[in-house]
């Protein structure tokens, strides 16, 4: 695993985990979820099986997760586009030729198929894990400690067991809601299977199969699955699920 820092577009450098050696035919950009980091369980997994099947992985920091220098203040969604199509880039000057796929979860996966739909990419593939379909609606009802605190201080700060606090502007709350997916989405000719557990209680599941529905995308429902997918023997099917989606014909 080779950790690097990647100039930005917007002025901060934005660190990434890749196993990419430079003689795949194929890479895979993975995005991390809400308050996560390119060191999570699910990205540690993916690197470690991913490239035993000729799959080069990179892995980036979203602005303000893991080890992002930059605050909430820097957290858009331009921007957390922009250090896509950078790290995406960047796969392919370690790989190049190389065909491009994507694993995303939940807030990454909401990022990833707005970026499918109004950025250039090179990707083929999107295989999304937990997808926040309805990323906006999550903050639609803060506790009344969380609606005091953003008046008082303009500002949250959240740590939900999250890899480092998070800061959320109203700027960041209002970007999320100009994004809509089902009205923003608008698919291509790219691939989509999701993966998504009944028993989500983060990432609706309803959401999840009516986004399947209207844009015909594959979904993988999984029984008794929360919104880690954590339980017993379903990490390791999410990997299988998504190489075999990687690698069919």
């Amino acid at each position: 695993m080779t950790q690097e820092l990647l100039s930005g577009l917007n002025g901060y450098d934005i660190p990434c985990r890749h196993t990419i050696q430079g003689g795949e035919s194929m890479v895979c950009l993975i995005t991390h979820g809400f308050g996560s980091s390119n060191d999570s369980p699910t990205a540690q997994l993916l690197a470690g099986e991913l490239p035993r099947h000729g799959i080069g992985t990179l892995a980036l920091d979203l602005p303000a997760h893991g080890d992002s220098p930059v605050d909430g203040d820097a957290l858009s969604i331009r921007h957390c586009l922009d250090d896509l199509a950078r790290a995406e880039a960047r796969a392919l000057e370690l790989a190049p030729g190389a065909r491009v796929v994507y694993f995303s979860s939940s807030f990454g996966a909401y990022l990833n198929l707005i970026y499918l739909s109004t950025r250039p990419h090179r990707g083929t593939r999107s295989f999304l894990r937990s997808a926040a379909v309805e990323m906006p609606l999550l903050f639609h009802t803060p506790t009344p400690e969380q609606a005091e605190e953003l008046a008082r201080q303009g500002f949250l700060m959240l740590d939900q067991g999250y890899v480092r606090p998070l800061k959320l502007t109203p700027a960041f709350l209002a970007d999320l809601d100009a994004h809509d997916l089902f009205q923003l989405y608008r698919s291509g000719e790219e691939q989509v299977c999701m993966i998504h557990g009944d028993e989500d209680q983060t990432a609706s599941p309803e959401a999840a199969r009516r986004f399947a529905q209207t844009f015909g995308a594959r979904l993988i429902q999984v029984p008794g699955g929360d919104h880690s997918l954590s339980g017993p023997g379903m990490p390791q099917l999410v990997v299988r699920e998504a190489l075999e989606f990687y690698l069919a014909p």
